[in-house]
């Protein structure tokens, strides 16, 4: 957080006024909706004002409140809501300040202990401390200023969070795992080597990934393109989940699919694996086969039972 003073001084109005909590700065922004409607409104307007904004102070200003505002968790790119269909309400407006920021920022020199880092001033890595209950393990991870890594996260290296991500208490983001722009990801959430959970900026309107409470992805899986994952389900190592995946339900007879209103939804407790399904006659090339061909799918296997839940708690060793 230390490379947050290099950015240029700039005079904040007391109604947008919010700094970064974990640097110890007084925060003079009030957590009410009043606030936030009135950064809201300030972000889309220096969004709309296009490349007019970078010469204009109350634009840095307003993005550094909001950047702030995302790094502490007051506000999120996609929030909870029971009455969305999906259970989340996407936040277009952050996903503006988010992309306001890369417009704003110029190339700077972040190079650190010997190793070469140029990126937009704008974002900065994240630095921590130990009062900020956050385990980031040596060995190359990296935070990237925006994102919110809540109290009990633990960070095994290397891995990466970006801008705009939602990281909540408790939750593990093992080896070359990504947490990409805007996903969000629940409590006790396990992040096993090599997850890939997609980001999203734009199209302002798009879903990011959601990941649930007490989800465990495994190894090698990736989840892109808006899908939820819902409370408590697993993702066996390798399983791959996007808007165009169907996923065949074993246990009810059902395929899950995307559609043009709804992303891909994985229920609650479900235990996915990677299978295969045979490419049949009358629907794919002639060769398909003869080749006995067949494409990757998704299934569900059974839903979370005490055994699983047992297998799953194993990790608590870790932290």
């Amino acid at each position: 957080m230390g490379k947050h003073a290099q950015l240029p001084s700039r005079q904040l109005t007391p109604a947008l006024k919010l700094v970064d909590s974990k640097c110890n700065q007084p925060k003079t922004m009030s957590n009410s909706s009043k606030s936030i409607d009135q950064l809201k409104n300030s972000i889309e307007a220096h969004f709309a004002a296009g490349p007019a904004a970078a010469a204009d102070p109350a634009a840095m200003a307003s993005f550094l409140s909001l950047r702030a505002a995302l790094e502490s968790g007051e506000v999120r790119a996609a929030s909870p809501d029971t009455e969305s269909r999906t259970g989340w309400r996407v936040n277009p407006w952050v996903k503006q300040g988010i992309l306001l920021g890369f417009r704003l920022g110029v190339l700077e020199d972040q190079s650190s202990n010997g190793l070469s880092f140029v990126d937009k001033h704008t974002y900065p890595v994240q630095l921590f401390r130990p009062a900020n209950g956050i385990r980031v393990v040596p060995g190359g991870s990296s935070i990237r200023a925006g994102a919110h890594v809540a109290k009990g996260v633990v960070c095994m290296p290397p891995m990466y969070i970006n801008a705009g991500a939602f990281v909540d208490e408790g939750t593990m983001v093992d080896s070359h795992a990504l947490v990409g722009s805007c996903a969000q990801i629940g409590k006790r959430v396990h992040l096993s080597a090599a997850a890939q959970i997609g980001g999203v900026l734009e199209p302002i309107n798009a879903s990011p990934v959601v990941i649930e409470d007490d989800v465990l992805v495994g190894g090698n899986c990736g989840v892109y393109e808006g899908a939820i994952v819902r409370k408590g389900a697993v993702l066996a190592a390798g399983t791959i989940l996007t808007r165009g995946t169907p996923v065949f339900n074993l246990v009810t007879g059902e395929v899950l699919r995307a559609t043009e209103e709804l992303p891909l939804i994985i229920p609650e407790n479900a235990v996915v694996v990677p299978g295969a399904r045979a490419i049949t006659k009358g629907k794919a090339h002639p060769n398909a086969d003869a080749w006995g061909l067949s494409l990757y799918a998704a299934v569900i296997v059974k839903y979370r039972d005490d055994k699983t839940t047992l297998s799953a708690t194993l990790e608590d060793l870790l932290r």
